[in-house]
């Protein structure tokens, strides 16, 4: 009868001997929510912007998207100036 032939190396780990889990550790983890990752980002400013939809030309529209990134801040800017110079 032939012999069983090793495989190598057990990849097995004992739990006790794994490493202490540090708050670097946790830091730098990788949070899930299902398939996605949730990624920490900044925290949220006291002052955010609302969201709106405001009814644009579709050829202004471009223009403004063919402008790259950003295009909506300074649409923003833009109806923040005109309304300084314009508000009664």
């Amino acid at each position: 009868m032939p012999t069983k032939k090793p495989n190598g190396e057990s990849t097995w780990v004992d739990p006790d001997d794994a490493p202490p889990l540090t708050k670097d550790f946790f830091d730098r983890a990788e949070l899930r929510h299902g398939d996605t990752v949730i990624r920490p980002g900044r925290p949220p400013l006291p002052d955010f912007a609302a969201q709106a939809t405001p009814d644009l030309d579709p050829d202004l529209l471009e223009r403004l998207r063919a402008t790259g990134p950003g295009w909506q801040h300074r649409l923003n800017q833009a109806v923040r100036e005109w309304l300084d110079r314009n508000a009664a």
